[in-house]
């Protein structure tokens, strides 16, 4: 009887053991919509026999999600954010992962722009443009935000559309009324319905778009699986997954640019403008 209790025992430990094994990442929708998870994660699970559970919202829902321990890693695009994360105690290890840029995306016959600047200031005193904002407390809506007060622009009024939804809808919304919205590249290069849609605008400083890894306190949350986390934080800045992302593309077109090691990968052509050559 006690051999048979022991033996139920193991199998129900090797069992929870075995459905325990996976770790829940919060991260924002433009790596999961670019469709970079599903051609990433099932290589880390290969390898660790770690599952990888994402949660893809928007950035600011995502740290929420991470501040409540909701999940052990959480991989965003929002620089600030991510270090008032850490700041306030509920991330740990910060790394580097990748970048690429947001570009202005409209009606490609409708006006020429000289650049970003210019671009916002004629939305913001004209009635002849729609801007279509996500309004979701994103990392891309974050950044929208940012660039209206670099230029000194309070964007308000009928031509300024607020939809609260992801990129997805933004982009949609766009091409359905020919409005312009501000799109990470990798979400537009995925993106199917671009209709009359081109960008506008792209290349500029202000345009850069990092993205970073960060471990969830276990001193926050010590139920967090911060052996698990750590060893997938470990893997997605390694050499060798770094080349993975950098080889990651659509229609040939390079949608994310490796960036743990900067100084390793200044031969990468980004932001991804121009397909790459094999």
């Amino acid at each position: 009887m006690r051999f048979i209790t022991a033996c139920c025992f193991l199998l129900f430990s090797t069992m929870t053991f075995a459905e325990d094994k996976f770790i829940t990442i919060a991260s924002t929708t433009s790596t999961q919509n670019s469709g970079l998870y599903d051609y990433l994660l099932p290589q880390f699970t290969k390898e660790t026999g770690i599952d990888v559970r994402v949660v893809a919202v928007g950035t600011g829902q995502a740290i929420k999600i991470a501040k409540n321990g909701d999940a052990d890693v959480l991989l965003v695009h929002h620089r600030s954010s991510e270090d008032a994360f850490v700041a306030d105690g509920f991330g740990i290890d910060r790394r580097d992962v990748m970048y690429n840029d947001f570009v202005l995306v409209g009606p490609k016959d409708k006006a020429n722009f000289e650049n970003l600047e210019a671009a916002l200031t004629t939305f913001s005193s004209s009635n002849d443009y729609t801007f279509v904002s996500r309004g979701d407390d994103s990392g891309t809506h974050k950044r929208e935000r940012e660039l209206w007060a670099a230029f000194n622009l309070s964007p308000q009024g009928d031509w300024y559309r607020e939809i609260g939804a992801g990129m997805g809808a933004a982009l949609n919304m766009s091409a359905s009324i020919e409005a312009y919205t501000l799109s990470d590249r990798g979400t537009w290069l995925s993106f199917g319905n671009k209709g009359n849609l081109d960008i506008v605008a792209q290349g500029e400083d202000m345009l850069f778009n990092p993205y970073g890894i960060i471990l969830v306190n276990p001193a926050k949350h010590p139920h967090v699986k911060i052996d698990m986390a750590r060893q997938f934080s470990d893997w997605i800045i390694s050499d060798r997954t770094q080349s993975i992302i950098g080889e990651f593309t659509l229609n040939g077109m390079q949608l994310f640019c490796p960036n743990a090691n900067p100084e390793q990968n200044i031969d990468v052509i980004c932001p991804s403008s121009v397909p790459k050559v094999d």
